[in-house]
């Protein structure tokens, strides 16, 4: 998983700018967008909070109007609220045209935009016109919609709903409504941040083509499965055939102990005319083979088979506009979660698959086909930057941007006209169009959300820096310096250890890891492209697997070593910080530095491997990248170097103060992991401190929590760095 912000002074919000819906629909605002406080000049917690977040974006056919919602978040009252805007590209004039709504996409031929909206106090389906008028809800379910996907002839919806889901948490007993105990038969009883009661299922539903859709029919009916994938996947897993006849869909048809170990889903075709469904990644006569549940699978039989078989995760599926094809995501090997994603081909007149991005040594994010029915458009990581390529359907890759930040991939309008949202480390998202021209693609930027904290407050320079390994390797780093930065000045440095294990340190914007806050707030930071991170080729992004303390550990000290060098960094007052594997990283760093370090900050990180094993949910995890589980020693009789080398076991060597921050709803890495740290550090005589959050996950997202973390986390470097 991708695990991806922070204070300088107590700068409050003086006032809001009120958005209101525009037509005789208009509701009152629950959240407003707020206006920041810029008088200190720079990036503060408050004023990061304040900034608009561009979510789900949408276009006509014709590319002449977009639809986007923004999420504003308000402090005071620990709320975001999303407006929905529609902009003319052709006019340049942008309007809002509903108050708490989501999703937005166009129907009608770009007449109408629907969206997720609960205002009504259930999340339901609405329809409201380009111009914000006739603001209606069109969706009567029962239960809450929690995604949707209307048919290309616009006469079905696929509404996504919650079933419930007793396979491993057995069902309450009638008579004891008030018990809050839970009797759990098999793993995979928790996932993310939630107990698995219920699954998302798909239902089929009928739209009139005006106000009202009907209840619908559950399509995976009696199927113990997800449709959509917990806990991220959504509305893209799946895909309506150009015809509206059938419906692809992404699902991992397992439970419990083998939902827990394997990775393996894939691409199913549900006819709705004989509701008879295919698996298209796997032969009619395949059976999976048993396996060693507590061993990697990575030299068991599943990945070891004659014939592909797609027994890695595979989704996202989309039809070509000619529906002879189908794309997905595919992954080669079960069990392996961080496997390099490729782009699979389908071809239902042959009834063969093809991978047509081979040559591209990365993985391809989003994805969409282009109208000619012979190339396809995505995005993909590279050096520590996404951007935007095409390949035709023999494998030919072009790279059509090469700016220095990340594009998402949003919509394909056309073979010369692309939607896109981008970012970097020194602006969140923003939409933008990518013109297609002779094999370049030519970015125009058509959002403006957030241009007044641009213009108003001041920015520190990004710049890519190699860094020689100790094997002689070069290691690509960003370094972020703080605005105004003055080279004859000596300033404090932090070292950014990357998290995922094996996602990409590229130009991402943060809204909590945000490295503008901490140059800021004048600290230099680093954050290495260690061992382990995609965009390098396979051989470095699976030179983490086995060797959690290896080379990607040395890489860390080789980054900040090399900074060192600069006779603006003060060596004496460096510090640490990170997040999952980038916890796990400082709880290392901790024990094996070498007195580097005089500040350590550790969130969500893995504390004891050993105790990870038998905490963790998803079990492909450890078993891949730990090899085994901790009882199952090499032929040896040894135990296997990652939890040989925990962090745990150089307690004795801890010499530099801790600040230990979890969330107890983080079931991936327990928060028991920071407790078991903040523990051994203070009986060891170290200053630690623990910040744990009752209410968070693995990520800190309501907005209060989010000021107290980015306060307490520059508290705790400012004492120590700043002496």
């Amino acid at each position: 998983m991708n695990f991806k912000i922070m204070l300088m002074s107590a700068a409050l919000m003086t006032g809001t700018m009120q958005i209101h819906a525009q037509g005789s629909d208009a509701a009152t605002v629950v959240v407003e967008k707020p206006r920041a406080d810029f008088s200190s000049g720079r990036l503060t917690p408050e004023s990061l909070w304040s900034m608009g977040r561009i979510g789900n974006v949408s276009s006509t056919t014709d590319g002449k109007v977009i639809t986007y919602a923004v999420t504003y978040y308000d402090i005071k009252s620990n709320k975001g609220n999303s407006v929905i805007y529609v902009k003319d590209l052709q006019t340049d004039k942008t309007h809002a045209i509903f108050n708490g709504g989501n999703s937005p996409v166009f129907i009608k031929n770009g007449k109408e935009i629907a969206f997720l909206s609960s205002r009504n106090g259930s999340s339901q389906v609405w329809s409201v016109g380009i111009d914000g008028k006739n603001a209606r809800q069109i969706s009567h379910a029962q239960k809450d919609v929690e995604g949707f996907l209307f048919s290309p002839d616009e006469k079905k919806v696929i509404l996504i709903h919650s079933v419930d889901n007793n396979t491993v948490i057995e069902k309450k007993e009638n008579d004891l409504p008030l018990a809050t105990g839970m009797v759990i038969n098999d793993l995979m009883y928790k996932h993310w941040d939630q107990y698995n009661t219920s699954s998302p299922h798909p239902f089929i539903a009928d739209f009139d083509g005006a106000s009202n859709i009907s209840e619908g029919t559950d399509m995976l009916e009696g199927e113990p499965f997800e449709c959509p994938m917990l806990p991220f996947g959504g509305v893209e897993q799946l895909a309506w055939s150009p015809d509206s006849k059938s419906i692809a869909y992404t699902c991992r048809k397992k439970v419990g102990k083998e939902y827990a170990t394997s990775t393996d889903s894939d691409i199913f075709l549900y006819d709705l005319s004989n509701k008879t469904t295919k698996n298209l990644c796997k032969p009619s006569n395949y059976a999976a083979p048993s396996v060693i549940y507590t061993k990697t699978l990575q030299d068991q039989s599943v990945n070891k088979t004659e014939t592909d078989c797609n027994v890695g995760y595979d989704q996202n599926p989309q039809f070509s506009p000619n529906g002879r094809y189908i794309a997905w995501t595919s992954m080669e090997r079960d069990g392996y979660e961080s496997d390099r994603t490729r782009l699979c081909v389908y071809d239902f007149k042959t009834g063969t698959k093809s991978y047509v991005t081979e040559v591209f040594e990365s993985g391809v994010n989003e994805f969409g086909w282009d109208a000619d029915n012979n190339h396809i458009f995505f995005s993909g990581v590279w050096h520590g930057q996404t951007q935007l390529y095409r390949t035709d359907l023999k494998g030919h890759v072009k790279q059509l941007t090469n700016d220095t930040c990340d594009y998402s991939l949003v919509q394909v309008i056309s073979s010369k006209l692309l939607l896109a949202k981008r970012q970097s480390m020194q602006r969140a998202d923003e939409v933008y169009l990518v013109n297609v021209r002779k094999d370049k693609g030519f970015a125009h930027q058509v959002t403006f959300e957030n241009k007044n904290f641009y213009d108003n407050l001041e920015w520190g320079d990004v710049k890519a820096r190699w860094v020689k390994t100790v094997d002689g390797k070069q290691e690509l780093c960003w370094v972020i310096y703080p605005p105004k930065f003055d080279a004859s000045k000596k300033y404090p440095a932090l070292l950014f250890c990357e998290g995922g294990p094996q996602s990409p340190v590229s130009q991402f914007w943060s809204f909590r890891w945000n490295m503008q806050i901490m140059a800021a707030n004048d600290y230099i930071v680093i954050a290495p492209n260690r061992r382990g991170l995609p965009g390098f080729g396979m051989e470095w992004l699976e030179a983490i697997s086995g060797d959690y303390t290896g080379l990607c550990m040395q890489d860390y000290l080789s980054a900040i070593d090399d900074l060192c060098k600069e006779t603006y960094v003060d060596k004496e007052r460096l510090g640490a910080v990170g997040a999952s594997f980038g916890g796990f990283s400082v709880y290392w760093l901790a024990g094996n530095h070498n007195k580097r370090f005089k500040a350590f900050i550790a969130h969500d990180g893995i504390y004891n491997t050993q105790q990870q094993y038998v905490e963790t949910e998803e079990l492909w995890f450890p078993n891949w990248d730990l090899k085994s589980a901790p009882w199952e020693k090499t032929a040896t009789g040894e135990m296997q170097k990652a939890y040989a080398t925990s962090p745990h076991l150089y307690v004795d060597k801890w010499d530099t103060p801790i600040l230990c921050i979890h969330g107890q709803k983080d079931f991936r890495i327990e928060y028991t992991q920071a407790e078991s740290a903040f523990m051994a550090a203070r009986m060891r005589g170290i200053d630690a401190q623990m910040l744990l959050f009752p209410d968070e996950n693995h990520w800190v997202l309501k907005p209060q929590n989010g000021i107290l973390w980015q306060r307490t986390f520059f508290r705790w470097l400012n004492k120590y760095l700043k002496k």
